[in-house]
């Protein structure tokens, strides 16, 4: 299996298989094209594709799956038969330990913190808060998120000035732009699971409910900092009552998190491509039971710092 994910996010697209290859055909008529062979999935979040049967066909015998968006938002699943049933990948998801799911949380909320930590810094170093937080961050106590996300937050709020602020779905003001930018995060990361074959609902520490995906919620943890500091610099920047309305040009604006450049394990990558890597990695260490092949990305293996 090839593990290569192309993304199609051109408005228009004819998309199509000629001997062998995977040919994508835009509205101003670039062609480009790449060996099935080489495909492990393909992601169509554009808003008007059409997809040629022989394409199903032909991706159904390389077991290349296709993921259909809609608000680049998956919507649609479509697997060969071989990777639609029990696959070793799968079992072994589904039967990893107590012990390698703990750490691999661990993992991911320590590159959560450590990402919050380089935030602060960035937006209110001389903050006793930041201070408080940097303590709150290298902890090793079962309570480390809250006590985090808590100092986070206060720090966030004071630095724009918003008074009263509390974080929650439902609140509004802030927590409405915040709220959009994770929805697209969310998104991204459950494009990459779909890619790579993984299971969203099956996750390593949020609760399964219906209709959710445990799975994308662990691994985005370390990347909502990302959507923090479009947010923060929005806010900042637009003093306005009316500061807190998801526009379209804030939609456009908070969107672009995604195709910032960050330094991931020494390759200069998208964000999109860094969540990606770290997806193949997670996918790595279930399928070997390995903790040690999860890299999630953090500012200390990154050159990111918020700008």
């Amino acid at each position: 299996m090839s593990y290569h994910i192309v993304n199609v996010d051109a408005p228009e697209a004819d998309l199509t298989c000629r001997d062998g290859q995977f040919v994508c055909k835009t509205k101003d008529g670039a062609v480009r094209s790449l060996p099935l062979e080489d495909i492990a999935a393909i992601v169509v979040t554009s808003f008007s594709a059409r997809i040629h049967s022989h394409l199903f066909l032909q991706a159904a015998r390389q077991g290349v799956a296709l993921v259909i968006c809609e608000r680049f938002q998956p919507v649609g699943l479509l697997l060969p038969a071989c990777r639609a049933s029990d696959t070793l990948l799968t079992r072994r998801h589904l039967t990893l330990p107590e012990k390698t799911r703990r750490s691999l949380w661990a993992r991911t909320i320590d590159a959560k913190c450590a990402n919050q930590l380089a935030l602060a810094r960035r937006i209110a170093p001389d903050a006793p808060a930041t201070r408080d937080l940097e303590q709150a961050a290298a902890a090793r106590t079962p309570r480390k998120e809250g006590g985090c996300a808590k100092l986070f937050w206060e720090i966030f709020s004071n630095a724009l000035r918003v008074e009263g602020f509390a974080r929650g779905r439902r609140l509004g003001g802030l927590n409405d732009l915040l709220n959009y930018g994770y929805a697209v995060l969310l998104s991204t990361v459950l494009q990459k699971l779909y890619g790579f074959g993984l299971d969203p609902t099956v996750g390593i520490s949020h609760a399964i409910r219906e209709r959710s995906a445990p799975l994308a919620y662990d691994l985005m943890e370390p990347f909502r900092p990302c959507v923090d500091w479009r947010v923060w610099q929005w806010v900042s920047e637009r003093p306005d009552a009316d500061v807190f309305d998801v526009t379209g040009e804030f939609r456009r604006f908070v969107t672009g998190f995604v195709l910032e450049r960050v330094d991931y394990l020494g390759l200069e990558l998208e964000i999109a491509g860094c969540i990606e890597g770290v997806v193949r990695g997670f996918r790595q260490a279930v399928l070997n039971g390995s903790v040690r092949h999860y890299r999630p990305w953090t500012w200390k293996n990154s050159k990111w710092d918020g700008s």
